[in-house]
């Protein structure tokens, strides 16, 4: 599998265009750094380690953590807290993502290559 490089997105907060999914202990976590930002659609989730999860975004809007100048608040104040979700993003469990040709202008221009030569 090749991997995508990030660096060569020209739309480097498509990403975060619907947030993401967060464990709701680390949700507390990251909270308590201060940021501007927020937590909604608490939910339960078997696959969570609490049992629970939260979404950084309301409905379909982008990411709450996102900065004015489109970067991760999260990953500027402490890296170590940004959602697994985030950090491997546009794959998932070693794998690309079903949403990486949806949010992702790389994947997306690497299949529009492939249907114009294929």
């Amino acid at each position: 599998m090749r991997r995508v490089d990030c660096l060569k997105c020209k739309q480097k907060t498509s990403c975060c265009d619907f947030g993401a999914w967060v464990d709701l202990e680390e949700a507390k976590k990251i909270l308590l750094l201060g940021l501007k930002g927020d937590f909604y659609h608490l939910e339960k989730d078997k696959d969570s380690p609490s049992g629970y999860r939260v979404g950084t975004s309301y409905e379909d809007n982008l990411c709450s953590f996102l900065t004015p100048e489109g970067l991760c608040a999260i990953h500027k104040a402490n890296y170590s807290l940004k959602p697994a979700h985030c950090k491997e993003f546009p794959y998932e469990n070693g794998k690309l993502s079903p949403l990486a040709g949806v949010l992702c202008s790389v994947v997306k221009s690497k299949r529009k290559t492939k249907k114009k030569t294929g």
